[in-house]
């Protein structure tokens, strides 16, 4: 097979534990639209994007939450232009009380001007909001590896 340059992501799929309470993190603290939500017991859906373009759809089909010690997704991660926008998320998702897995922005790794922020959805799944440019002078978590490796 050979690679085209059509080839990428089209969504991402995630399991949640309860449809609305993932539905009220997603829509009203990440910013995205539902176009399309199924509501049917047990079988609850909603298909997430931005523009009417789908990026992610939540399954309501999980009866536990995360688990970093099983195979299966590491982290999803956004990303958006500026720094000052992922300041603008921090403060939004800590007036909610999210849960952040650093203190602040951190760099993607040593020396790095690219970095965000690390937090947790209501199902424990990590997430991450970074910017290419404007965290040359934030903390490095972990000298040795990159800051969205290891839990």
């Amino acid at each position: 097979m050979t690679a085209t340059s059509t080839f990428r992501t089209g969504h991402i799929g995630l399991n949640v534990t309860d449809l609305d309470r993932s539905l009220a993190f997603y829509r009203d603290l990440l910013g995205f639209e539902v176009l399309s939500e199924g509501k049917e017991d047990g079988r609850r859906f909603a298909l997430l994007g931005r523009g009417g373009q789908l990026s992610l759809t939540l399954w309501q089909q999980s009866a536990q939450g995360f688990a970093p010690d099983r195979a299966g997704l590491h982290h999803l991660a956004f990303a958006v232009d500026t720094v000052d926008e992922v300041r603008a998320y921090e403060s939004e998702l800590r007036a909610h009380g999210v849960e952040f897995a650093y203190e602040g922005i951190v760099a993607h790794r040593e020396g790095a001007a690219s970095g965000g922020i690390f937090f947790h959805d209501p199902d424990g799944i990590r997430l991450e909001i970074s910017a290419p440019l404007g965290a040359e002078s934030a903390p490095v978590p972990v000298a040795a590896a990159p800051t969205c490796g290891f839990f």
